[in-house]
């Protein structure tokens, strides 16, 4: 029989959900052996859902893509801790997506701008290069938190350890911030 949620208005079967959780589980099984075939699998087939769990949270699509590929890196380093008899699969791998979401939207609400340092502003940076630049036609594409912190660490010789602790920001997400900066100054000046 399908069901349909007031939330989701997809139509459920359980047989269906019941076999996908099976096959979540063996993928599971397989990466904390050390089957990369396995995680891409979990990727092909969660991916899309994940986004949209992640968008709601977050609100933007971009912080949504950031915060699934963190809950990918956790699902790859942790799925050996996966217990099948403490609970299903899919809940498994929501809570994870669901936590870095999360954790990435306490984190875009702690930054200040004003809490860089008083004697570094990234803006003079920028400010330097031409107005025609496309380096700085793509720095200004690049929203302003993000922004910062590769002008800081790429300018300035600010490490990601030193970035973290003045922003008071976990490492990992300044090391996140920097790498999805550098794709897109890449993309836009490529």
């Amino acid at each position: 029989m399908t069901q349909v949620s007031a939330l989701d208005p997809r139509p459920h079967n359980p047989l269906q959900d019941t076999e996908r959780s099976a096959q979540l589980s063996a993928a599971l099984a397989r990466c904390a052996a050390g089957d990369r075939k396995a995680l891409q699998m979990i990727y092909d087939s969660e991916s899309s859902r994940m986004t949209g769990v992640a968008r709601r949270i977050l609100l933007r699509q971009d912080l949504a893509e950031e915060a699934v590929h963190d809950a990918f890196v956790r699902i790859w380093r942790g799925a050996s801790t996966f217990d099948s008899g403490r609970g299903g699969s899919i809940g498994w791998l929501y809570a994870i997506v669901r936590n870095c979401a999360l954790t990435i939207h306490r984190n875009e609400h702690r930054y200040d701008h004003n809490d860089i340092v008083e004697d570094i502003i990234p803006d003079d940076a920028i400010s330097r290069l031409p107005e025609t630049s496309a380096l700085r036609r793509c720095l200004d594409r690049i929203e302003r938190p993000r922004r910062d912190v590769i002008v800081l660490a790429y300018v300035h010789g600010m490490s990601h350890g030193e970035l973290a602790g003045r922003l008071k920001m976990p490492l990992g997400t300044i090391k996140s911030w920097v790498r999805r900066g550098l794709m897109s100054l890449q993309e836009c000046m490529g």
